[in-house]
């Protein structure tokens, strides 16, 4: 990796850009959530489950970031607390997840682009394809570019939504309301899949450090950054749900075609467009900022001998991963037949494992360094960090389960997953039998 400061850096309203997009990229994809979870139950839990699922893992990142700053982020503190073996573990467990979490936004963007032009679902993976490569040329340019571009399209994804919002409120009949939240009646199952869909719509707070040594001021902008795009992430996914609400959309009208359908209710066939070209968007800045994160990844375990050399070689004039970019775009290219709910659900739990060895990592060091500088620290003892961190598990183990008595379809996926985590173990003892000299 070069030295820090021959990197150009990206500044706090850049990387709340970066992270917005890492994470949400607007309420795009939370549309099946009042299907699930039906009126009474769809805004509690998507008021809960970030308090549980999101909070401790911003507060760990933050943690963890402050006290290591570097390039590769997520790997580098589970490999410093738990060893070379898990940290080869994350970095695994993490590029699969991505791979399949990148596999779904050139899906969404066709579906998107779809309401323009149908014909275009006729050719999605050429389609998918264009984005794929496009993204990684410009991951190739650099942090800078990348940075610009999520914040131009950071504008295009939520004036619509914005929009949107404004006119289902002005046009709304009648007085507004907050449906009376409960979870009565609504099955183990549907409970399963409304988690994952929140979940789903609300992680990646770890990916966005990877890229620490390329960000100005990375403690305190990270810190500024994080909490901003959790506030704007949070307000932004109430009211669409809620103006959904308003409106009276069938639930199963906004599963099937998405915001553009409310906002064709809302303010007329204009409005879809507008939303539509928001949705689209959304896909190709979520894109392209996973694949900025996922991407150093690979680079910093080649640097540690966990991967082939090659990978983390360095373009020589951008002085970014490009083998690392290339190669995480191939394996995205085959992987873009596989449908959204299945990858949904794989995703999810995939990279709550991930999560789980960072929790255990932050638990570490409290105990084996507690008076290592931490610029940011959790004001809490180990005892309350651990009775803080079984609130993620809680809604994990739940959220699986809920897949795993679902459909048959989900249960495969939900299978799959837990088949791809066990990978990682047969990968490092492959490793192991070339490099006797690693150790446990």
């Amino acid at each position: 990796m070069p030295a820090a400061t021959s990197l150009k850096k990206i500044r706090p309203i850049q990387l709340v850009a970066v992270i917005f997009f890492t994470v949400s990229g607007g309420p795009y994809g939370l549309e099946p959530l009042l299907s699930y979870a039906g009126d009474h139950g769809a805004l509690i839990i998507l008021l809960i489950t970030p308090l549980m699922w999101d909070v401790p893992a911003i507060f760990t990142v933050l943690e963890l970031n402050s006290m290591m700053p570097v390039t590769g982020g997520y790997y580098k503190w589970v490999k410093y607390a738990l060893g070379t073996h898990w940290g080869f573990i994350e970095g695994w467990w993490t590029w699969l997840y991505t791979f399949v979490d990148l596999a779904i936004y050139p899906v969404l963007f066709v579906q998107y682009a779809g309401f323009f032009f149908p014909e275009l679902l006729n050719f999605q993976i050429p389609v998918c394809l264009v984005i794929i490569w496009a993204s990684a040329g410009l991951n190739i340019l650099g942090i800078m570019p990348v940075g610009r571009v999520s914040l131009f399209l950071s504008a295009a994804v939520l004036a619509p939504i914005i929009l949107m919002i404004a006119l289902g409120i002005y046009h709304h009949s009648g007085s507004m309301h907050i449906p009376a939240t409960s979870l009565k009646g609504l099955s183990f199952p549907s409970f399963g899949m409304a988690l994952y869909t929140v979940m789903w719509n609300c992680l990646g707070w770890d990916n966005v450090t990877t890229y620490a040594e390329e960000v100005e001021k990375p403690v305190r902008s990270y810190l500024i950054s994080i909490f901003a795009a959790f506030a704007l992430v949070m307000v932004v996914y109430f009211f669409a749900i809620w103006v959904a609400q308003q409106s009276g959309i069938k639930h199963d009208t906004l599963t099937e075609n998405g915001f553009p359908a409310l906002g064709v209710l809302i303010g007329g066939h204009w409005l879809g467009i507008v939303v539509a070209a928001g949705g689209m968007a959304s896909t190709l800045g979520i894109y392209t900022a996973v694949l900025l994160s996922v991407s150093r990844v690979p680079q910093v375990m080649s640097e540690d001998n966990l991967l082939p050399k090659g990978v983390n070689k360095l373009h020589s004039r951008f002085k970014t991963p490009f083998v690392s970019i290339i190669i995480c775009s191939i394996v995205v290219s085959f992987m873009v037949l596989w449908t959204f709910a299945d990858l949904l659900i794989i995703d999810v739990t995939v990279y709550g494992a991930g999560l789980s060895l960072e929790y255990i990592a932050l638990v570490k060091l409290r105990v084996k360094e507690p008076m290592k500088e931490r610029p940011f620290r959790i004001p809490l003892g180990v005892t309350g960090l651990c009775l803080v961190l079984l609130l993620p598990f809680i809604v994990y183990s739940v959220a699986l389960g809920g897949a795993l008595s679902s459909t048959p379809k989900a249960l495969s996926a939900a299978i799959f997953a837990l088949v791809a985590l066990s990978s990682a173990e047969v990968a490092w003892q492959i490793i192991r039998l070339s490099r006797p000299e690693l150790k446990q």
